[in-house]
């Protein structure tokens, strides 16, 4: 179940990473780190 919450974070984070196009905040791109983050931690560990 953990790698299952795990890639879907990861996942989120990757298509939140298209935020990067449209002009972000500090606040967007410290979410999209955060979820990348965890998002990999539960998926590879």
């Amino acid at each position: 179940m953990r790698r299952v919450c795990g890639l879907m974070l990861f996942c989120f984070g990757a298509g939140m990473a298209i935020l990067l196009f449209i002009p972000a905040t500090i606040v967007t791109i410290l979410f999209i780190i955060g979820c990348l983050v965890l998002g990999y931690n539960l998926f590879c560990c």
